[in-house]
């Protein structure tokens, strides 16, 4: 069976958006917190966590990067008629979506500025494995501290760093999915 443009989308969409929408509200309200989703059916490469927040995310007003890994026609046609969302290049992406790899160097995403920090990338990262154990969390919406794998912590302790400025992060794996914004510290 092969996948359609026309296919894969929220079956009950207000019910499965709603659903999405509150799972990466609350992974990246709690980082280290992993949530589940379901509902969507994203052509390949993109698992199905990345397919639910596209479709919970992204619109017409809302350009998409789509890294080497997953520039693929039919995930082009997929969140096109899903979302509409327009693609660009990675210095003008408000999300982007890729492998860690494939997204490098993430510093040429948008970071906002002093004005309007809020004006940053949120990367959509899909990762092999998503787990609560690795590099250490703290910071705001973790009581005293969360551990979750990340594909480096280098990058996400330097991007730290520059806050108020910095781009946020959903880290998604099947149909889990895991947020670490900014504002959060990480160490190895």
């Amino acid at each position: 069976m092969t996948i359609t443009h026309l296919d894969g989308g929220f079956a009950d969409l207000a019910r499965d958006a709603a659903h999405a929408f509150r799972a990466a509200l609350q992974a990246m309200a709690r980082p280290g917190r992993i949530e589940a989703v379901t509902g969507a059916a994203p052509p390949a490469p993109c698992s199905v966590a990345a397919g639910a927040l596209l479709l919970t995310l992204c619109d017409t007003t809302t350009p998409l990067y789509l890294a080497p890994s997953h520039d693929a026609e039919g995930l082009r046609g997929w969140i096109t008629f899903h979302t509409g969302a327009p693609f660009t290049g990675p210095e003008h992406a408000m999300f982007a979506l890729g492998t860690w790899a494939a997204l490098q160097p993430v510093t040429r995403f948008a970071p906002g500025t002093a004005e309007y920090p809020d004006r940053s990338a949120t990367l959509i990262v899909e990762v092999e494995a998503l787990a609560n154990r690795g590099a250490t969390l703290t910071g705001p919406g973790i009581e005293t501290q969360a551990q979750l794998s990340l594909p480096e912590t280098e990058a996400f302790a330097a991007n730290r760093r520059r806050f108020p400025l910095g781009f946020d992060t959903y880290l998604t794996c099947g149909d889990r999915l895991a947020g670490l914004p900014r504002s959060t510290r990480v160490e190895g």
